[in-house]
């Protein structure tokens, strides 16, 4: 059976040794860091840091190539949508314009506008590999304990925990209904012409919309049956206190944040222009 994408892979790392909401809160420390700055230097730090956070977890990268082959179509397609929309951004931000070549009426090739799509492609590298690392580190049930534990109401947190374990879920019964729909003649090979392929996958979201809200349905009825949310507090298999380790990985990530806000707007400006 094919792996599954975007489940928890489990390792003997340091990663994987932090509690739930350790990572959780690194997390979103990084990725709010990676989203407000665009000082280049920065995202190629955090980048850096990201690719060796990446070694560290032993994740190999086949794990989840899918799954990153598929967000670095999107993160393309983003970058063409920003030129063909806002072909001049770059020249705005930086005041300045430098043209490489020119296309036809406003759209030209400048270096700004290179240099800003630039750093827009960065904040991804630099943020992708976080989310990926998180969900395929982190266990379902453990991290509804963590969550749980700072304060979380723990309806909202096994409802979490949920949704991390219905992603394979998801996607057998995307594998199983895609394979029933090709024994039934549609063909999604790559000998198929490319909007045939798209109109054949889509036939599989119906049956695959149906199964899911099934199954959401069962696991309503079963949760309900057994009294879930009747009582305040409830205790958890999976708890895991907090460690030395998930201290200190908190302060990196806080340091590396405040430091990344300092350097960004020290000068009362977002953007780090080279020109």
């Amino acid at each position: 059976m094919a792996a599954e994408m975007l489940s928890y892979i489990d390792r003997k790392s340091p990663v994987h040794q932090l509690t739930g909401v350790t990572k959780l809160i690194c997390f979103i420390l990084w990725s709010t860091a990676a989203m407000l700055t665009y000082n280049t230097r920065i995202l190629l730090f955090l980048f850096l840091i990201s690719i060796l956070i990446f070694i560290i977890s032993k994740i190999k990268l086949e794990e989840i190539l899918f799954v990153l082959v598929f967000i670095l179509v999107f993160l393309f397609i983003n970058n063409v949508a920003i030129y063909v929309f806002s072909p001049q951004e770059g020249v705005k931000i930086y005041g300045s314009s430098h043209v490489l070549f020119e296309i036809s009426g406003r759209y030209n090739v400048t270096l700004e506008q290179l240099f800003y799509q630039l750093n827009i492609t960065l904040k991804y590298f630099t943020v992708i590999p976080a989310a990926l690392l998180f969900i395929v580190t982190t266990h379902p049930s453990e991290f509804a304990a963590s969550l749980n534990r700072i304060g979380v109401s723990y309806r909202i947190s096994y409802a979490v925990s949920l949704a991390l374990r219905y992603i394979p879920d998801v996607q057998r019964d995307f594998r199983n209904i895609a394979r029933a729909q090709q024994a039934r003649g549609l063909d999604m090979s790559r000998k198929e012409k490319l909007p045939k392929r798209i109109k054949n996958a889509a036939s599989i979201l119906a049956p695959l919309i149906l199964s899911s809200l099934n199954k959401i349905d069962t696991i309503s009825n079963a949760m309900e049956l057994r009294g879930f949310g009747k009582n305040k507090k409830r205790t958890w298999y999976s708890a895991r206190p907090f460690q030395k380790s998930d201290y200190f990985a908190i302060a990196l990530f806080s340091i590396l944040f405040i430091v990344t806000l300092i350097i960004t707007f020290h000068d009362g400006s977002r953007f780090y222009n080279p020109f």
